[in-house]
């Protein structure tokens, strides 16, 4: 058994849905499981392993993810630990691996930290969730990269049997 801490930067929720499983499936392995919002700042030191999990927005993720691994770099480097990655372009299967993913190798070349374990997922489209700018980026970018662009689409795209296999990987970290 380990105590678990995973830290969540979630944008539209997607994210937050991935954690919340991810914290069932470990707990049902027999973890102590707590989560947290970047925004939190958690204590990491009570953790044996420590997993952070991002989205994009507007093909970045959250500045403040950056700056939690810069504060927390000898501690996040002395434990197991990973991150994973939501966002839309993993939803293509050329782009759905670590290392095929763009937003997940930049994040990678951006940061000091070299997580143990890396993972990405594709998150949701939900045009109706969006406020008016995103809806029309992400529509806009969903027309150059041939995805859904009716504003009705509401299209889940995580592949729960990945993220339960990560859980997998996770316990055994």
């Amino acid at each position: 058994m380990s105590r678990i801490l995973i830290i969540y930067s979630s944008v539209h929720g997607q994210t937050r849905k991935v954690t919340d499983f991810l914290k069932q499936q470990l707990e049902s392995l027999g973890n102590e499981v707590s989560c947290a919002s970047i925004d939190e700042t958690p204590d990491i030191a009570a953790f044996d392993k420590i997993i952070i999990g991002a989205s994009i927005r507007h093909g970045k993720h959250n500045p403040a993810v950056y700056q939690f691994i810069s504060q927390n770099l000898q501690q996040l480097d002395d434990k197991p630990n990973s991150f994973f990655s939501i966002n839309l372009v993993a939803r293509k299967p050329a782009k759905n691996t670590p290392a095929t993913n763009p937003y997940v190798q930049a994040f990678l070349a951006k940061t000091p930290w070299q997580p143990k374990l890396v993972e990405v997922f594709a998150g949701n489209l939900n045009y109706q969730g969006y406020n008016a700018l995103d809806r029309n980026a992400i529509r806009f970018i969903m027309w150059l990269t041939k995805g859904p662009t009716a504003i009705d689409t509401n299209v889940e795209y995580t592949n729960w049997d990945k993220v339960s296999e990560y859980a997998q990987q996770l316990d055994q970290l």
